[in-house]
Parts: structure tokens; sequence; C-alpha cells
């Protein structure tokens, strides 16, 4: 399990969610209708402090992390949040680690 923030996205995450640095970003999975890694679940977002982070990684000044009860989502996978500037939002790839 890894987790990448490009430069770009964690831009995107203090435009859109108006952080200041020093900021946390909780990503965890919720019930969906929408695609993600898992049927029936994608990854959510909330800015708030770490209770039991597992995993975390700081880009431009903002923690993004995930809880311990939350990584079963990502059991087998590397995730890496990008930029894509043609449509100003972000893109979440998956990558199995073998």
């Amino acid at each position: 399990m890894s987790m990448v923030i490009s430069q770009g996205a964690a831009s995107w995450f203090k435009r859109e969610l108006e952080l200041q640095e020093g900021a946390y970003v909780r990503l965890f999975p919720r019930y969906s209708s929408g695609g993600g890694l898992h049927p029936g679940f994608s990854l959510g977002i909330a800015t708030e402090a770490p209770g039991r982070p597992a995993m975390e990684v700081e880009q431009a000044g903002i923690v993004f992390y995930m809880e311990e009860q939350d990584l079963w989502y990502m059991e087998g996978y590397g995730l890496s949040i990008e930029y894509s500037e043609a449509e100003d939002d972000i893109e979440y790839k998956y990558e199995a680690k073998i």
C-alpha cells in the first residue's frame, strides 16, 4: 500500500477546499453508485484531523491520510492522486501491488 499526491493535486485540494498549510485531508471509502476500486464504493474526502492514521503523506503543507479502519479499501493497491489540467479536477489512479 502506498499513496502519492502530486503537487498539482495538492494545489487543487487547497484551492477547492480553501485549505491552509497544516490542514488535514482524510481519504476514506464510502458507499457510492460510481466506480471506484471496489464495486459500490469510492473514495470520499473530509477535512478533519486524524484519529488513528495508518497511512499518510504530506504535500504542499497538507497532510493526506487514511485511518487504520479504512485500509481494507487499499489492500494490494497503491494510490496516486494527480491533477488533470484539461478537466481542472483530480484523478485517482490505482496500481496493483504484486
